[in-house]
């Protein structure tokens, strides 16, 4: 009948498409995408007869966001590229540049495939590159009529993902082992946002397997609720009293063990699939060095105060006794946590390094794998202040490609990310892991710190074969920092955390966070702190497993002189009337950093 010819025509319009979601809760609007170097390809699907509507954000709003919408009438199928204005208006683009492919109806569901360049040189329009793509849609029972597009109600959302870097599904065989890490009816608190922890024992095992996938267990019907999830290794000596406690994370009240248990070992995000490790490497299990105890953190999103909800969410990790060649292990490089990381109120963009440092790789890889080992996935990480992480490389004072970048970096999508290809870290390297934040709108400091109103900058580095290091990280010491607002003396000796302030009069008996914060910072003023942060001497952090640390750890050393630096690929349009003109061809060529020094030679 009609209705099985439609789905046959479906399944044809599925092959090739290599990617695909659900954007929507209860399974109503699927997405497929495809793309090569200059154009990207999209199939929805939506269970409507209405209009369909699907756009890419700046931030996950409405506003000034590129937007289409379209349908099919009367067997017609229709398309028009539309943008909204600062204030949520809606308006036609003048320059058209998705390209309707083709569109079909039945009495349930609507299918619309549209293309367009990745870059358009359209003002309207986004950029579609590697970072982070803010996803947003909707849809409507009725098709637009002459007024345009009514309002959508509540059949919108948003979802954050890399379309031009998606990672790809790996699947594993069927049969094989897991175990759950699984909250048993968390009541979730009545307010906005909850960070809950617990302290899980890995499983047991009588001789070494490899965990070579984890993925999530998301309560039904909780797939909005259940944001992130994330698994930390803690101290081997725990106390087993403490398995099984859980507690809201960052909580006065919690149990200091929550405390030993720093290092990611994964994440998930919304939205995400879980992780498979490549078929050469896996996550050890069962030997005197692999992680006994873990901690899983979950983030609760509940803005509508929902009362009542329990939720049984978790991870689940398939394990397997044929073991691979190598064993993975993790590097947490980037800026050491601390309040001596702060971030000046009002800036519309602050630049935080942290430094895993030439000296902290040449002791450690030097001594345990001479030839270097391989990184083959990355993990960035900042709050809620964060826009941009870059992790850059460096080797003889000369930048290498980033390991890993995202020019639109979005706290609630935070992935462990295949890299395309693997990077050999040797002995002397140096690695820097750039933070751009922005702190407009906050009218104190922002410090280094644990909680979401707090900053980090951190990469996460997957890679194999696994050494005695666990962390790589700087901070820029804070002699310099309080010399910067006027500060001549310390009170000594140190008895308080965070320590007082002698003089002058204006900071006397204030602590350094009191004194700063005190301080009247301007726009100008944060610009010159942050340059004079970024040629501090740096504190080094080199350290092994456990409290174990290299003898590099507590030196200063000074920020890297650097010969050459490879720049983010830029284009300058020739003018809005002209989207296919060839420096789209230039740019598009130039979207990945593997060749942007070739780009920048022409």
């Amino acid at each position: 009948d009609s209705s099985w010819k439609f789905w046959q025509l479906q399944l044809v319009s599925l092959r090739g498409f290599r990617h695909s979601t659900i954007l929507d809760p209860h399974g109503k609007y699927h997405l497929k995408w495809r793309f090569d170097r200059g154009t990207i390809t999209f199939e929805i699907e939506v269970e409507t007869t209405g209009y369909v509507g699907f756009g890419l954000s700046p931030n996950g709003a409405m506003a000034l966001s590129d937007i289409v919408i379209g349908g099919v009438t009367d067997g017609r199928p229709y398309l028009q590229d539309y943008f909204a204005d600062a204030k949520r208006k809606v308006h036609r683009d003048v320059q058209q540049n998705y390209r309707l492919e083709y569109g079909r109806e039945n009495n349930t569901h609507t299918v619309l495939a549209f293309s367009r360049d990745l870059l358009t040189c359209d003002t309207n329009d986004k950029d579609i590159t590697e970072s982070t793509v803010r996803v947003i849609w909707a849809y409507h029972s009725d098709d637009v009529g002459p007024s345009g597009p009514m309002y959508h109600g509540v059949n919108r959302g948003r979802k954050s993902m890399r379309l031009l870097d998606p990672g790809s599904k790996v699947n594993i065989t069927s049969g094989t082992d897991f175990f759950n890490l699984q909250n048993i009816n968390v009541p979730v608190p009545y307010k906005d946002t909850t960070y809950w922890c617990q302290i899980f024992q890995i499983q047991e095992v009588q001789q070494k397997h490899h965990i070579i996938r984890i993925e999530p267990l998301i309560q039904r019907g909780h797939e909005n609720l259940v944001h992130h999830i994330l698994l930390y290794q803690c101290d081997s000596n725990l106390n087993e009293s403490e398995l099984g406690a859980s507690h809201e994370c960052y909580h006065p009240n919690m149990p200091d063990s929550f405390l030993t248990c720093e290092t990611i070992v994964f994440a998930w995000a919304i939205g995400g699939e879980g992780f498979t490790y490549p078929p050469h490497v896996g996550l050890s299990i069962g030997t005197a060095i692999d992680p006994v105890y873990v901690l899983m953190e979950v983030h609760y999103d509940n803005p509508a105060l929902q009362q009542g909800v329990v939720d049984s969410s978790g991870l689940r990790l398939f394990y397997t006794p044929e073991l691979r060649q190598y064993d993975a292990g993790v590097i947490e490089t980037g800026v050491w946590v601390s309040l001596y990381h702060m971030l000046p109120p009002g800036m519309q963009e602050y630049v935080s390094e942290g430094h895993c440092t030439r000296e902290c790789l040449q002791e450690s890889l030097g001594q345990e794998m001479p030839n270097g080992v391989r990184v083959f996935a990355v993990l960035m990480h900042a709050h809620l202040a964060g826009r941009a992480i870059r992790t850059r490389h460096f080797r003889e004072q000369e930048e290498l490609q980033p390991l890993s970048h995202d020019e639109e970096f979005d706290f609630n999508f935070q992935e462990f990310q295949l890299l395309k290809e693997e990077r050999l870290l040797l002995p002397g390297d140096h690695l820097i892991t750039e933070c751009k934040y922005t702190t407009k709108g906050r009218q104190n400091m922002t410090w280094g710190g644990l909680t979401t109103r707090d900053e980090m900058c951190l990469s996460y580095l997957l890679y194999y074969p696994r050494v005695n290091l666990a962390r790589c990280e700087s901070l820029p010491e804070i002699t310099g920092q309080l010399k910067f607002i006027g500060v001549k003396e310390i009170q000594a000796p140190v008895t308080t955390w965070p320590f007082m302030i002698k003089s002058p009069k204006k900071y006397s008996n204030l602590s350094f966070i009191e004194a700063m914060d005190k301080y009247r910072w301007s726009k100008k003023r944060g610009k010159s702190f942050n340059e004079m942060v970024l040629q501090l001497p740096m504190n080094v952090r080199c350290s092994k497993w456990g409290q174990d640390e290299w003898s590099i750890q507590g030196t200063l050393v000074s920020p890297p002189e650097v010969k050459s630096e490879v720049k983010p690929p830029s284009v300058v349009c020739r003018s809005a009337s002209e989207p296919h003109s060839g420096v789209v061809l230039l740019f598009t060529l130039c979207l990945t950093y593997s060749v942007v020094q070739a780009c920048l030679s022409l």
